[in-house]
């Protein structure tokens, strides 16, 4: 047993605590990984879209792998920019603004959109005007993503940044420091408070930023069958 333990008998549990936090950031940030790919699935296949899927990265940091999911969030967006612009360069000023209009049909949004679509890409399906459709109009999606790369942002910039996503790299980086007494108390009491506050509100959005994608995906799958 560590001197450190000895002197302040708490630090074990401390440690082990922090180790199981890390783990559920770990497992959500897996999951985010996961839906990420699902709609980047549907981004490729039916709007034609290049996006690279993603995977997490076990030698890297967290920071790291913070940063491989902003950067393809990133490029979600400016794809749905991007459809945005097209429906607006491509369409009379009274239908684009319809596409926006809750009262309006979702129907007759989606013929809208797939005639946009026949335009830029010779023919199109009614699911890659439903996509669009769903991914323009889903605020729930785009606060959601915005969220998360924030969110993502301020995890990677934290305490949390630097340690390894392997459980075995955190005990080496971060909670076996030849650091004694106090002072190692006082890191890891604040490492702890860190990952209670990052990951409850990490936790909360990744949740609404899952179901968001899920609600596209689940509507592909249907359309498809």
């Amino acid at each position: 047993m560590a001197l450190s333990d000895l002197l302040y008998p708490d630090n074990p549990k401390r440690k082990q605590e922090l180790i199981h936090l890390h783990q559920e950031l770990l497992d959500c940030m897996s999951t985010n990984f996961h839906a990420t790919n699902e709609l980047v699935g549907v981004l490729n296949e039916h709007l034609g879209c290049t996006i690279t899927p993603i995977e997490m990265r076990e030698s890297s940091t967290v920071k790291e792998n913070c940063e491989i999911i902003i950067q393809v969030m990133s490029e979600i967006q400016h794809q749905v920019q991007k459809i945005d612009s097209d429906m607006k360069e491509k369409l009379e000023p009274v239908l684009y603004q319809k596409l926006y209009d809750i009262k309006e049909p979702e129907l007759e949004k989606i013929a809208i959109a797939q005639r946009v679509f026949s335009i830029i890409f010779g023919e199109a399906t009614s699911t890659a005007a439903m996509v669009a459709i769903k991914l323009l109009g889903s605020n729930h999606l785009t606060l959601s993503v915005s969220k998360l790369i924030g969110l993502l942002g301020q995890i990677g910039a934290s305490v949390l940044g630097g340690v390894s996503i392997t459980i075995i790299g955190l005990g080496l980086e971060m909670i076996l420091h030849a650091i004694l007494g106090a002072v190692e108390r006082t890191q890891l009491l604040t490492a702890v408070r860190s990952y209670e506050k990052h990951l409850a509100e990490f936790k909360a959005a990744s949740e609404k930023y899952q179901h968001a994608i899920h609600e596209v995906t689940s509507l592909v799958r249907q359309q498809v069958q």
